[in-house]
């Protein structure tokens, strides 16, 4: 079973505990990203290491760039190429391509002589370049854009959508997001238009992103939620929003904060500073000039005494306090803290 690891500061440089406190990887990198599928990433002399969870640096090979691990397989860039790596720290396909994408059921694609297509693990084409871009298969389709539009091709590399629109992205589900004049709209597995392109990409927000089957929308400086059924269920009418999680999503009206439902009901009032996404039954608020934890009926669990909190996971959070990172558990116990 793999480790859970909690990414540590330490005097600016970054390190890993487990979820007792333990520190097991002291702090010794200047950058680093949390663990996933088993490693995390760190910079060492500009460029990115693979840092597993016994604390061993893959040096085989420096990259340019090394991407999270999908299906086995992480892209790497070597100057102005791509490839794979294993978990090995094995080139598993050569350097070679001018792009590459993470693999995505069993392929991924990739851009060879200003075309796209799609590979397989061992390397081998399972679609020839053909398209001007391509995308990740999901439920058996993936979007191509050609001179003629964007659509969607099955596995074998025939049409099954084609749509008038500039870019299609992957599929969520039973939707995907179409673009036209850098605004989105939604469309159906089944070609039918959900909504035509008409909201705006916002910087900072999952434009188009679906959490629990809800997106954030902007139109004008408002925003509201559509569901991926194609309905709007909140009008954009809140000054800020945050994405749904554990049917709760928290919105601001330029004074305050609090947390709909997907119906968009109000179901904690507006009396929060700022608010961020419930996880794990818990979600940081700030009350005043401190951050504390409610539960979902906006009753306090760990009352405000942070400079700042970020969701549970795995059962901790990470807060800051007297300018410092800490870890707390459910209960607001600090496990771990930086030295001051």
């Amino acid at each position: 079973m793999e480790q859970l690891l909690f990414k540590i500061r330490d005097r600016g440089k970054f390190g890993f505990m487990n979820r007792s406190g333990e520190v097991v990887i002291e702090p010794q990198y200047f950058e680093a990203d949390e663990f996933y599928h088993g490693f995390s990433r760190v910079r060492m002399n500009d460029r990115l290491v693979l840092l597993d969870a016994l604390g061993r640096l893959y040096l085989k090979q420096l990259f340019n760039y090394i991407g999270y691990f999908e299906e086995e397989l992480a892209r790497v860039q070597l100057v102005q190429r791509w490839g794979y790596i294993d978990k090995k720290g094995n080139l598993a396909i050569e350097v070679q391509y001018e792009e590459a994408a993470d693999f995505s059921e069993g392929v991924a694609a990739v851009r060879q002589d200003k075309q796209y297509g799609h590979i397989r693990p061992n390397g081998e084409w399972a679609l020839a370049p053909q398209f001007e871009w391509a995308g990740d298969f999901r439920g058996g389709l993936a979007p191509v854009s050609a001179s003629t539009g964007c659509g969607y091709i099955d596995t074998k590399g025939a049409f099954c959508l084609e749509l008038p629109y500039d870019r299609c992205l992957p599929f969520q589900n039973e939707a995907a997001v179409a673009v036209k004049h850098r605004k989105w709209g939604l469309v159906h597995r089944s070609g039918k238009v959900l909504f035509e392109p008409q909201f705006d990409f916002v910087p900072g927000t999952s434009n188009g992103d679906f959490f629990e089957g809800m997106a954030i929308v902007k139109s004008g400086n408002h925003f509201g939620f559509i569901s991926d059924t194609g309905v709007m269920p909140v009008e954009p009418r809140y000054l800020s929003a945050g994405d749904f999680s554990e049917g709760l999503a928290p919105v601001g009206d330029g004074q305050k904060f609090g947390f709909i439902q997907k119906d968009g009901q109000v179901v904690i009032p507006f009396s929060f500073q700022d608010a961020g996404l419930f996880a794990e039954g818990l979600a940081p608020v700030l009350a005043g000039a401190r951050w504390g934890f409610i539960h979902p009926d906006g009753v306090f669990a760990i009352a405000p005494q942070f400079d700042w909190a970020m969701p549970f996971r795995n059962n901790l959070a990470r807060v800051g306090i007297s300018g410092g990172w800490a870890y707390i558990t459910r209960e607001g116990t600090v496990i771990w803290q930086e030295k001051p």
